[in-house]
């Protein structure tokens, strides 16, 4: 299949079963999603370098055996990881008729198409379709789609990938040259690692002397907690003091009066005196302005009232 891009650089989706392409310039290349792994995961990290040093553990005893390359990009909150055999990859773009040279660009399926709002056929065998928000493709018996993939008005994303080539022979002088570059990047490595073992020290004894000086809990743990519980009396008592001040500006019509304020177990109990059925809709009105949580009942020629803080 094949499909113009913006009238200047053609583009096509390949997957393994794809017929050969006819190409005679560049081409931008979606690829297919039996042709890499996929994973969406949430990870406890604020850098994507953090995210790309864990790839290959994220897919250990996934992957078949092979010699594979990561890439990774955010969604949201989450990661889209991905592994992929360059070699294979490249094999079968050569396959079809597309050398390395004519490639533009190397796009996944999942990160140009998983806006497909419904299954679209790839060829009489394969669909393609977005289930759980991961591009997949199925055999065309599994699941019936109507229209055929086109990508001639898609804009394609910023997430390419580069394929490498493996099997180059290293010599000596490379070997050597390679070693004094590992040797200079674990000098740079242990540096960093002792100034930052430095700074942790010094924001440990810090945290220590600060723990000591405001009589906190001996460690984070306990302390969130405390945080917690104090956060939780800091709005209930908020809340609190919100509704007194409502009850206590109220404008109590003639012959009515506030019999009994109490305060129990996160509960205002309040007692009207005074009031017939229907007298209280002043009161309603305010509490309601004022946005407050009751529940209310006569009784005994009294009106109980009852807030949640």
């Amino acid at each position: 299949m094949f499909w113009k891009f913006k009238g200047q650089v053609d583009t096509v989706f390949v997957d393994s079963n794809s017929a050969s392409f006819k190409v005679d310039k560049s081409v931008n290349v979606i690829l297919s999603p039996a042709l890499y792994w996929v994973k969406k995961v949430s990870l406890p990290v604020k850098s994507m370098r953090e995210v790309r040093s864990l790839l290959e553990s994220l897919f250990e005893d996934t992957l078949p055996e092979g010699n594979y390359s990561y890439t990774a990009y955010k969604e949201g909150e989450e990661y889209l990881i991905f592994a992929y055999e360059d070699k294979k990859i490249i094999d079968i773009l050569s396959d079809k008729g597309i050398a390395q040279g004519q490639i533009n660009a190397v796009y996944f399926a999942q990160s140009e198409l998983s806006n497909l709002k419904s299954p679209k056929k790839i060829d009489k065998e394969s669909v393609l379709l977005v289930k759980d928000a991961i591009v997949v493709l199925l055999p065309a018996a599994l699941i019936e789609a109507d229209e055929v993939l086109d990508v001639s008005n898609l804009s394609l994303s910023k997430h390419t990938i580069r394929l490498k080539q493996f099997g180059h022979l290293v010599n000596d002088k490379s070997l050597y040259t390679i070693a004094a570059l590992f040797l200079v990047l674990i000098i740079l490595i242990l540096s960093e690692y002792f100034i930052t073992q430095a700074k942790v020290e010094k924001i440990q004894t810090q945290q220590s002397e600060l723990f000591t000086l405001y009589k906190l809990k001996p460690t984070m743990l306990q302390n969130r907690s405390m945080l917690k519980e104090y956060e939780k009396i800091y709005k209930t008592q908020t809340k609190l003091r919100e509704t007194l001040s409502v009850l206590l500006g109220l404008s109590l019509q003639k012959g009515h009066a506030m019999k009994l304020l109490a305060y129990k177990g996160k509960k205002l109990n309040v007692v009207f005196s005074g009031l017939k059925a229907g007298q209280e809709k002043y009161l309603i009105t305010a509490f309601k302005r004022s946005k407050l949580q009751y529940t209310a009942k006569f009784k005994d020629q009294n009106w109980y009232v009852e807030f949640s803080l």
